[in-house]
This record gives C-alpha cells, structure tokens and sequence, in this order.
C-alpha cells in the first residue's frame, strides 16, 4: 500500500480488481479545501485512459510488476516470442499486449516485459530506435505544402514522417513514443 502522494509515471495501481498504470500526474492544492492528486491512468486490459482525480494521502494499492529486460526473437504468426538473456526462457506475448510497440521492433532487439503474477502486462521499448527507411518519395526542393515532411516506410512496415532530404536507405533515428523523426544516423 502506498498513498497517492508517492504515484509515479509508469507505476501499475491496483483499482477495483482492475490493473491501471499511471501515465501522467499532478498534485494539486485548491484554494480553498483540501490537496487533491490529478492523474490520467491507463486501464491495462482494456487500453482505455480515463482521469481520475483522487484526494491527498488517500491509501492506493501498488500492484507489484516484474520489469525484465528481454530481447525480441521473431513473431510466429500469431503471437511475438521474447527470450529472457538471463535465463533463455521464451515468452509468448500475444499481438494485442505488443500492441504499437510492434512497428520499432526489430529481431534481437531488447524491450522491457512487464509481468504481474505470470501474466505479461505491457512491453517497453527504448525511448528511440534506429531504422532504415526502405522507401520514401524523392523530395522536390519547392514542396512546402506538407510542412517540409514527406512520409517514409522504415524497414519494420511502419510509417514516418520525414524531412524532404531523407533518401531511401538512409538510417534514422526514430521516437517510439510519438512516431517522431529524430534525426539521421550518422555511420
């Protein structure tokens, strides 16, 4: 048990028999009454994200999460296996838990598996990955419609948006919280 002045980005609360993990939050102290706890929280089975506002010091259940580092070995069609590189244990994580993650995963590349009581709750990647584009348009130097972007395909099937200059084969470095360009690669 913990209070609601401890919660943290990323922390799994156990609400109503329901698994719910913190995303964003703030404390708040109104004028007039009491403090009260801001958050915007994710509700782990079903992927819906609700706000929910609770009062200072009140007492919430932390569920416990077990966060492994493991790398990503293929996907078999119907679910994605991961390997645990302490152990060599293999992981079946089925495509609704992967869910956007799975467009900046690429074959032996690590993620975080996070499990609560055997079953896995989420997988999280690095902040940025490097990939290589496979396609994208040439850029022509007067398009300005867009922004100065143009979208590209990288090597794993997802789309980018990309400045005008990015060529087929380049490799660039990716957000994989937003889908965000984030510069070249230099190599």
């Amino acid at each position: 048990m913990a209070t609601t002045n401890d919660l943290k980005n990323g922390m799994v609360l156990k609400l109503d028999g329901q698994l719910w993990q913190v995303m964003w939050f703030q404390h708040h102290k109104p004028g007039k009454g009491g403090a009260v706890v801001r958050t915007k929280i994710r509700n782990i089975g079903s992927g819906k994200t609700v706000d929910k506002t609770f009062n200072a010091d009140v007492k919430v259940e932390i569920a416990s999460v077990d966060k492994r580092t493991m790398q990503y070995l293929y996907n078999d069609g119907t679910s994605y296996i991961f390997m645990d590189t302490g152990t060599y244990d293999q992981l079946e994580v089925a495509p609704e838990i992967v869910g956007g993650a799975k467009d900046f995963m690429l074959e032996n590349q690590e993620a975080i598996v996070a499990t609560n009581e055997g079953r896995v709750l989420y997988i999280e990647l690095p902040a940025s990955v490097e990939l290589e584009v496979t396609y994208t348009e040439p850029g022509l130097q007067g398009d300005r419609s867009t922004g100065g972007t143009k979208p590209a395909t990288v090597e794993t099937g997802a789309q980018v948006s990309v400045p005008l200059f990015i060529t087929t084969g380049e490799r660039i470095k990716v957000d994989t919280r937003d889908s965000s360009y984030l510069g070249r690669v230099s190599s």
